[in-house]
Parts: C-alpha cells; structure tokens; sequence
C-alpha cells in the first residue's frame, strides 16, 4: 500500500488492491465496513459456488420424488387391472330385473340361459303367540336354562338370572358366543304387547330352529309358533331338472355354482315363468381398460423425457436438462420400454403353419393389439405409446379373451401336452414363463423328472419344481400313467402386462433398493458433504472478515495519527511563515 500527503494537508491517492476492489482517501471518513464487505465477498465465491451446487443435487433429489410419485401412481393403476375379473367386463342382463339379478366374473361364456324360480330361500322364525306389556318387563321369574336346536344341533343357554327383562333375555341371546353365527333374537309389538322372537341365522331346509325348553320362562316351548319356515331355493336352469317336481336345491337366494362364472340374485318366485339372464363381453369397458393403461405409461414416459431431454435449438449449444445422462433415470426408461416392447411372459407366440399349427397365444404382445411407441423424432408424441383404435376393435371383435389375457393373466397356468396338466403355483414365488417338463415313468409309477431341466420333486403322479429355480414351487398332474414312458412338453405360467409392469414398477420404487431410492442416498450423502464444505468456508471466511477488520481497525487508529501530526505540522508551519 502507498500514500502521498500534499501540502494542502489531504491524503491524494491512497490506492489498496484486493482483486479489483480500490478505494482512496484513507483516514477522511473512508466507509472501511463497505470495504471489508466488498473484500468478503470477493473471497467467498467458492460459498457461492458450493451453494449452486447443492441446490443442483437437492433439485435432482426433488425431481426423483415427482418421478417416484408418477410411478406410484401408474403403480395403482394397473394394481386395479392386473386380474382378470378387474380387466375383462362381463355384462349380464336380465328379462326381468325384479326378480332375476345377475353377475359375471372373466371365466362366463358369452351366453343365454333360462331360469325358472320355483320358490325363494328363507331363514326359520319362532314367534310367541302371546307378549308382555312392556321391553321391560319380567320374563324369568327364577333362575332358568333355555335349551335350542339348530340346523339339527342342540345346544342349552344356561343360568338365565331370575329377574330378567323381555330386553335383557334378547341381549342374553344375542351376546352368547353359542348363538354366534346361528340365532338371533329381536322383539316385535303389535300395537298392544311385545312378543319375542327367534329366528336362524342361515337359510336352506336345514337351518331349522327348535325350542325344547324354556324352564321357567314365562314362554313356554308351546308359545312359540313357526312364523316362516325354514327353506331352501328352487331354480330350473335351462330346462334342468327335468319334471315338474324336480328342482336344483340351494340354501341361498344367491347362487353362484350352476353356470360357470355366473352368480344369479333370485328376488322373486314364479314356477310358471321363464327367466332369461344374458352374458355378453363389455368391449367398451376393456377398452377403456386399454386406454388407461396407454395414457398412465405415457404420462411416466412424457415426465422421464422433460427430465432428461436435450435442447438443440442452438445447435452450437445444446443444453441438457435437469438428468439429462442420468443412469437411472436411464435404467427406468429402458426397463419400462421393455416391458411394453417384448413377449408377455409365459406366453407363446402362435403357430398357424407348421406341424404344431393352432399352438401358442393368438395375441402375445401389445402390437399387435396396436399399441406402439411413436418413433417419429418430429411428431409431437414422439417416444409415447399410440394407440391404432382400428387394430384394438378388430383384436377384441375377433378374441376378447385373448386380449383380456395379454393385459391381466395372473399365475394362469396352461400344459401344451395332453398327458400333463398345471396343478398350481406358488404366487410370488412361481416366476412366470415358459417351463420344459419331462417325466420319466416306470413300473412303480414316475421315476424320474425334470422341469426346465432340473431335478423336480416327486409325490405319486405329481411333480414339484424344486427351491432355488424360476420353477419353485409349479405344481404339474401326470394324466398319461403309461408306464415305461418318457413323456415331454411345454407348461406356461402366464402373466399379463398390466401385472408385469406393476411388478415392475414395485421393484423400481423399492424404500430399500430400488434405483430411485438408492440415487436419493448418494444424493443426499453428496448435500452433507457439501453442507460440510460450506460450513468450513463459511467458518473460513468469518476468520477473514475479522482479520480484515483487526487489519484496517489498526489502518484507522495509524491513520488518525498522522492526520494528527499533519494538523500540527501545518500549525507549526504556518507559525514560522509570520
């Protein structure tokens, strides 16, 4: 630092560097605070910097949760059409809606059937002929038992106390765990007494109820009277049984095991009428199904594109976004395009015109129900799925079925061999695909097998893919006990695309280690770090300020000096000029 003093007593340059930071007029008022501030913020560009760059890692971060949440919420969406009878609508209709009602699951066959309603199922009720005046009022004078029967088992509600009430004796009933399931008891008033009564529980001829004894309650077994008899339901389906006297029997008003895949809602009983129940396919609905599959896939794929697009607008230039290059947001874009692009699992792909013809799934991957990824760079959807309506309406015109199984089979196990057949398969365990079956038989029955070419497991006719395989746990039933035969083919266990990619997406969501979470940690490791790196700069350039200020608080007090010495100075001088 350099100074001069002219004659005139003020200091005329007083120039002090620190990068390009100058003042002058030192000792004059100079405003060292604004200085000091000025040489502190010069030094603490690296603070500047550090905080720019964390606010990129926690703006990524940030940017990983919308994802996760997008992700969660295609999760959600196809969770709710993964199974069969969420994805395949089966409309059922009804000639008479007041007394036939009806519903179908997946496995209904497009269908008419005729139902004749014989007569309605009705659960046993016991009513006292007589009452009391009031809910009140004493029905067991001393300690009593009650004994009772239902549906041919009898049973005995003991130590009814003396002293107890029309309404303490309905709770009693109520409250007992041998009534549970069985009898229920209520009052019901005419207008002038309330009478009790009791009725059963299920419905069906079986389910009477029988009071034997009432000890000393003031109704007697005789007291009681059958106000609606226990019976069972009465239908003809499609001319079955045949006779006028013969019906299909069942203790219920809804029946679910007559016709495959149909449950029936009887709600009025008319033996001289004809009921017809119509199934059909609801096309509309499945296709909705579709439509919200394809448009909660793009709206993930549309997010991951914004994300890590690359803006070429000035060529020279190009700027990346946000993830632009990140490997997971990568690894999640290409396992997701995967899932839409290949084979479902444990399907095949068809065979018309070979030795095997008519073997393999009519439909086994989304294009060929239309849907596929736009690959035109200049198209608004470019890199989202489209949807061709022409190719989906023809699909399920021609086979509903085998669309509804693409989107939504779940553990559906199928045998390409007639001398096998899937038994079953553990969920969760089982992984979907396609499994080589060979078994062995010999004179004591199988001998040997093998799923996939590993050793299974072999009880009687039943073979057992073994732990530690894709095959654990698939169930297969030898049908052909030829022995002294090998016998080979093809088991599949199907799983759809709607249930695929929300395994998927289950495993790309991971809190333990799936892809985002992981990036999240090393993210919020690499905030710390810099948190740390800042604290330390921030520590640093505190130490710098009070240096400074101890610095030029020194300066001050120096300069003030010689401004004092100056003032003298001048005075002396011009005391010698007179």
């Amino acid at each position: 630092m350099a100074s001069s003093i002219t004659n005139s007593g003020s200091i005329t340059t007083a120039a002090v560097a620190s990068g390009q930071i100058n003042f002058t007029g030192l000792g004059n008022g100079t405003d060292f605070n604004a200085l000091i501030d000025g040489l502190v913020k010069a030094e603490g560009t690296r603070t500047t910097q550090l905080t720019a760059w964390k606010q990129e890692w926690t703006d990524k971060v940030a940017a990983f949760q919308t994802l996760n949440t997008r992700m969660l919420s295609l999760k959600t969406t196809l969770d709710g059409m993964d199974t069969m009878d969420t994805f395949m609508v089966k409309a059922v209709s009804s000639t008479d809606t007041s007394a036939l009602t009806a519903s179908a699951d997946s496995t209904a066959q497009v269908s008419t059937h005729s139902v004749i309603i014989g007569q309605l199922a009705q659960n046993d009720i016991l009513t006292t002929a007589s009452g009391v005046s009031a809910l009140t009022s004493v029905v067991a004078p001393s300690n009593t038992n009650i004994t009772l029967s239902y549906a041919g088992a009898s049973f005995t509600l003991s130590n009814v106390s003396a002293g107890t009430t029309l309404t303490g004796l309905v709770n009693y009933i109520n409250n007992s765990t041998l009534c549970a399931g069985k009898i229920k008891a209520t009052t019901i008033f005419d207008g002038t007494v309330y009478h009790l009564q009791v009725y059963g529980m299920g419905q069906g001829d079986v389910n009477q109820v029988v009071i034997s004894n009432t000890g000393s309650l003031v109704f007697s077994p005789a007291a009681f009277t059958n106000t609606q008899q226990a019976q069972s339901s009465h239908i003809k389906v499609d001319g079955y049984p045949i006779g006028a006297a013969s019906w299909l029997s069942r203790d219920s008003n809804t029946v679910a095991d007559v016709v495959p895949g149909i449950t029936m809602n009887l709600r009025q009983a008319n033996s001289n009428a004809s009921l017809l129940i119509g199934v059909s396919t609801d096309t509309a609905a499945i296709k909705q199904n579709i439509q919200n599959f394809v448009s909660q896939v793009n709206q993930v794929r549309t997010m991951i594109q914004a994300m890590s697009k690359v803006d070429t607008t000035t060529p020279s230039s190009p700027q990346g976004a946000l993830l632009t290059g990140n490997y997971g947001v990568q690894l999640i874009d290409s396992q997701l395009k995967d899932v839409v692009a290949d084979k479902a699992l444990g399907f095949s792909y068809f065979t018309a015109l070979t030795s095997n013809a008519g073997s393999g799934d009519i439909f086994s991957s989304l294009s060929q129900l239309g849907i596929k990824t736009d690959a035109d760079e200049s198209s608004p959807t470019s890199g989202q799925l489209i949807l061709d309506d022409a190719v989906l309406s023809a699909a399920l015109a021609s086979n509903p079925d085998a669309v509804a199984k693409l989107f939504a089979a779940s553990n559906l196990g199928e045998s390409t061999s007639p001398n096998f057949s899937f038994l079953g398969a553990i969920g969760g365990t089982t992984k979907p695909g396609n499994y080589n079956v060979s078994i062995i038989t010999s004179g004591a029955g199988i001998s040997s097998a093998t799923i996939n070419g590993h050793p299974a497991a072999i009880d009687g006719w039943k073979i057992t893919g073994s732990a530690g395989f894709d095959e654990a746990g698939l169930v297969v039933q030898l049908d052909n006990h030829s022995l002294n035969s090998t016998l080979t083919g093809l088991v599949n266990l199907k799983q759809g695309k709607a249930g695929e990619m929300a395994d998927k997406l289950k495993a790309l969501t991971s809190t333990t280690d799936g892809p985002l979470h992981i990036l999240q940690e090393n993210y919020g490791d690499i905030t710390k770090d810099i948190d740390t790196k800042i604290a330390s700069e921030t520590t640093r350039i505190a130490n710098y300020k009070a240096m400074l200020q101890d610095k030029f608080s020194r300066l001050d007090t120096l300069l003030g000096t010689l401004n004092q010495q100056q003032t003298q100075l001048t005075s002396s001088i011009a005391q010698l000029s007179k």
